[in-house]
């Protein structure tokens, strides 16, 4: 028993040790967020995210939503629970091809919001199970000039 203190001191260090490290990822983590959007009025620049896509920051019917830029989906999609926080009723079923396969989805209306000015008010969206996150599809991305250089996409707001 008298060795309990001992261990207890031990378990103490690692444990400190352990926090700190987690903390210190948290902090490179939100860093690496806040960098990979840049809005100097004129133009936005994304940043290529670790997972290797790009991320544009915004609102759908003012819940915050991390798009994922998916210039290879037609229409801008939505996760089911997103739907659900941001309140869209659902208007019809829709069948959608997606990476996955054939899914059953719903048409849904929705005012998208994104970081640097840009919006699509009364967009249609799709909702769909499973869709882990939101993405932006062309109906949203065919209306900006887009340009890729490297890890960097950029969108010219001039050009709208």
């Amino acid at each position: 028993m008298s060795d309990f203190p001992r261990t207890l001191k031990i378990f103490t260090v690692w444990a400190m040790l352990g926090l700190a490290v987690f903390l210190g990822f948290q902090a490179l983590e939100a860093r690496q967020q806040r960098t990979r959007f840049e809005w100097n009025g004129d133009t936005v620049t994304l940043r290529r995210a670790a997972d290797r896509h790009y991320h544009w920051p915004g609102r759908i019917n003012g819940v915050e939503v991390d798009f994922l830029v998916d210039t290879g989906a037609t229409s801008t999609a939505v996760p089911q629970a997103v739907a659900r926080a941001a309140g869209l009723r659902e208007q019809g079923s829709v069948r959608s091809s997606t990476a996955g396969g054939v899914v059953t989805g719903a048409i849904a209306q929705a005012d998208i919001s994104l970081e640097g000015g840009v919006e699509a008010r009364r967009l249609r969206v799709v909702v769909l199970p499973g869709l882990e996150h939101a993405l932006l599809g062309m109906d949203v991305l065919g209306r900006l000039h887009l340009s890729q250089r490297g890890d960097e996409l950029t969108v010219d707001l001039g050009q709208q």
